[in-house]
């Protein structure tokens, strides 16, 4: 399966609302079509950015299958839904998997090893999220850490009969019929963390929205002024230069790309580092939820 670039998307330069307007007697080309699309689910786009934000809104839970008889060692990705930072779904309907010896070996043998070392860490405890802080879960001596990031993609299936495009007079030609909204994983070594930076995503809003101390008053406040300020300065609908990149996200990943989860990888001494017979720790819990409004009645007693 090949995937379109992420510029193929208009979505991705976050266009300026304007729909086609159709008069009797009007000649119509395919980007006519394609403009009246871009509309529609850009406006969609732009609610689902706003109401929800960037996260996990069902599933995608990253979890660790150990090797057998029948199958190689792999961190899964179990099926889900998110929302990507414009606003568009993200769909995994069946578990996604990726080999973790062929990785290894890859990131390995891009480098001779060098971001593997610069991607193993001790005193692990600073890059977990506060859930696996407080379960007391024991964490490796030493390890490889690496994130798990999901991206909306696009991919072109089915083709029909076409006119031939440019300058060319065959009638033989085929087009692209149907684009499907596909997703990419990746898993990232994440070798520039340190005692400033777990390279963690924020919590959203203001500190004081959440805080059981903060009086009724200061909840308000802070949501009026979360509410205000909410307008992003970059990647708004008509602007340019593009989705800011989060604190979580790795030079040259593309900035539209949701965090899942970190993999920690248990690692000997050696340099460069060697994975060691212990199972990986999966930390699920520091990414971004988007818990439905049914959930957050049961939630809150309604």
């Amino acid at each position: 399966m090949s995937l379109l670039t992420r510029e193929a998307d208009p979505l991705y330069a976050q266009p300026r609302a304007e729909r086609p307007a159709y008069a009797t007697g009007m000649l119509l080309d395919a980007q006519d079509f394609s403009d009246e699309q871009t509309y529609h689910r850009g406006r969609l786009a732009r609610a689902l950015a706003f109401m929800a934000g960037g996260g996990t809104l069902a599933g995608l839970e990253v979890i660790h299958v150990a090797a057998s008889a029948t199958q190689p060692e792999e961190i899964q990705v179990n099926p889900g839904l998110a929302i990507d930072r414009l606003g568009r779904l993200v769909e995994v309907p069946r578990a996604a998997c990726l080999r973790l010896v062929n990785w290894y070996t890859l990131i390995h043998d891009r480098d001779l090893g060098d971001t593997l070392r610069r991607a193993a860490y001790d005193n692990l405890d600073r890059f977990v999220s506060s859930r696996l802080h407080d379960s007391g879960a024991a964490l490796p001596a030493r390890a490889v850490v690496a994130d798990v990031f999901i991206r909306f993609a696009q991919c072109p299936v089915g083709l029909t009969p076409s006119f031939a495009a440019g300058p060319f007079d065959a009638l033989n030609a085929v087009s692209t019929s149907r684009i499907r909204d596909a997703y990419e994983l990746q898993l990232i070594p994440r070798d520039t963390l340190g005692d400033s930076y777990t390279g963690l995503p924020l919590p959203p809003g203001a500190v004081v929205i959440g805080n059981p101390a903060a009086t009724p008053p200061e909840r308000r406040n802070a949501l009026q002024d979360a509410v205000l300020s909410g307008y992003a300065g970059s990647g708004h609908a008509g602007g340019s230069g593009g989705l800011a990149a989060l604190p979580e996200q790795p030079v040259d990943l593309d900035p539209s790309a949701i965090f899942l989860g970190r993999v920690f990888l248990p690692v000997g001494a050696t340099d460069p580092p060697v994975r060691s017979t212990d199972p990986p720790l999966i930390d699920n819990w520091a990414r971004r939820f988007l818990p439905p409004l049914g959930l957050l009645a049961q939630w809150d007693g309604l």
